[in-house]
């Protein structure tokens, strides 16, 4: 059965704060749904769930677990790549990458009342993805990030310059941590995308509550 906690959520009025992008590598054999859910307690605002090594039959059974957690917490979640998927499980969206399907068939397959996000690196990807729909944008590589590879490098500059062009809620994403984020929460991004600054600290709560507060003290955005 379907659920329809989809309907509790407003798409324009979410909160990119604090989006975590899964990823069970970093975990170091720690069990995965246990330590998505300290990182909920912590703060994490959004959640992805990204799996590029499992089987389509693994990651839809992986991702009902998943489903459930967050709606126990009311957060979205976004499954990356896979909009098969992202309907089976009823998730709030999905997440495209430059190279996947185009935004306007997604929302097609998915619905006017689904979240699109897409992965950008320039400001006319940027400006694209906008005018075909998208509902957010993931604008990285901002830093060296041993998580995904293939990353393309953007600098702060070219961050503020997509901010300042654009609409729709930007997330800054690759290498994200304590140390870089204020000069990232100055371009005026509505949040910040992390794996390794969350899900590769021993205590996944603590170091999520700790990016938590550190955005907000620094000036980032409070929705």
């Amino acid at each position: 059965m379907k659920s329809n906690i989809c309907n509790s959520f407003d798409k324009q009025n979410i909160s990119y704060r604090l989006y975590l992008v899964s990823d069970q590598k970093v975990l170091r054999g720690r069990d995965f749904l246990n330590s998505l859910e300290k990182a909920i307690l912590g703060g994490v605002t959004v959640l992805q769930l990204r799996d590029k090594d499992n089987s389509s039959k693994a990651f839809y059974t992986l991702a009902l677990q998943v489903k459930e957690l967050t709606e126990k917490y009311k957060i979205p979640l976004i499954i990356n790549d896979r909009i098969d998927i992202a309907l089976a499980v009823d998730a709030e969206g999905v997440h495209l990458g430059q190279e996947d399907l185009p935004i306007t068939l997604a929302r097609r397959l998915m619905g006017p009342d689904k979240i699109i996000g897409i992965s950008t690196a320039t400001l006319e990807e940027a400006k694209k993805a906008e005018a075909e729909g998208a509902d957010y944008i993931g604008v990285g590589a901002l830093f060296p990030t041993a998580t995904k590879s293939n990353t393309r490098s953007v600098s702060l500059d070219q961050l503020t310059i997509i901010k300042e062009n654009v609409s729709i809620p930007v997330v800054g994403i690759g290498g994200v941590s304590e140390k870089n984020m204020a000069s990232i929460i100055s371009t005026g991004v509505d949040g910040v995308a992390v794996v390794s600054a969350i899900l590769g600290k021993e205590d996944v709560r603590r170091a999520a509550k700790n990016l938590t507060k550190f955005y907000l003290t620094s000036g980032g955005n409070h929705s």
